[in-house]
């Protein structure tokens, strides 16, 4: 086995963080069980190469001397898993070790590094150097959930409520359609100036369709990467589902003002859920 570099640094990474000289893991500042071997050696490799793509054979070079017999597929393979199972990673929605098909792996999180400051340091202090600067720069921002704030979920659970929602939207967008020309009718007796309100509910209907298609053909497919493109979109599609939750008072006259608020009330707080649903079925990988 070579010889491990970058002994004297600290890799941050998400959640996590690791001592190179160690191999000690930490998540959240609590110690999980130390890495060693064959997966500390992969993930060492991939922290020194982030965003490219390492080679199996790049791997196999660093892992097992030229004149070594042994099956390095299966045992590079088997590496890898733990690695995985040591970050509650998964290779069909990874969101550190991401397989190149036929080539290798890269490691697609960002990353933070700095130096062991003392080996005789104590523990309790190495940690408090090391973490919370990872926390205040990475501490929650207005209403907006900290993903280490929330809970694991199982994944089927999540799909299911991500699913009905964007089945919800869908509908909304199809009636309203559907319905157009007593929607014009409604408003044209309501409002002074319609048009204002009836264009863009054509517009961003006519618009969420083939979004909420797309979100739902990607979680029920279990696309890679579903949540960080999620979370691209989320600003504006925070927009147009603010936008949609006052879609209640264009059925006012028949269900009536209280329920209308009611609902409304309820739905400014569905984008929020869609997002802190993806980022707690990311916390509970599929198991392999």
């Amino acid at each position: 086995m070579p010889q491990t570099p970058n002994q004297n640094r600290i890799f941050r990474f998400g959640t996590y963080e690791l001592d190179a000289g160690t191999g000690e893991l930490r998540k959240d500042g609590k110690s999980r069980p130390r890495l060693q071997g064959q997966p500390l050696e992969v993930l060492l490799h991939l922290l020194d190469h982030p965003a490219e793509v390492v080679t199996r054979e790049e791997l196999r070079q660093r892992l097992w001397p030229a004149d070594t017999f042994v099956d390095y597929d299966h045992s590079l393979n088997t590496a890898v898993n733990k690695l995985r199972e040591a970050l509650n990673d998964s290779a069909d929605n990874s969101r550190f070790i991401q397989t190149i098909p036929r080539r290798g792996y890269r490691f697609i999180a960002s990353i933070e590094m700095s130096n062991r400051t003392s080996s005789s340091a104590k523990p309790e202090e190495n940690r408090s150097l090391s973490v919370r600067p990872t926390t205040d720069r990475k501490s929650p921002i207005g209403m907006l959930s900290d993903p280490r704030e929330l809970p694991p979920a199982s994944r089927p659970v999540v799909r299911l409520l991500f699913s009905l929602i964007q089945v919800m939207y869908s509908s909304f967008y199809v009636v309203a359609l559907a319905n157009a020309h007593r929607i014009e009718a409604f408003l044209s007796r309501e409002l002074q100036h319609p048009a204002w309100v009836f264009a863009p509910l054509l517009v961003t209907a006519a618009v969420g369709i083939p979004i909420r298609l797309y979100l739902l053909s990607a979680v029920l497919f279990g696309y890679r990467g579903l949540t960080s493109r999620f979370l691209k979109l989320f600003p504006a599609l925070f927009l147009l589902d603010e936008l949609w939750a006052l879609a209640p008072f264009l059925a006012i006259d028949q269900i009536g003002a209280g329920l209308a608020l009611a609902t409304t009330a309820a739905l400014l707080y569905v984008p929020f859920s869609q997002r802190s649903l993806l980022l707690m079925g990311e916390g509970n990988p599929k198991p392999r």
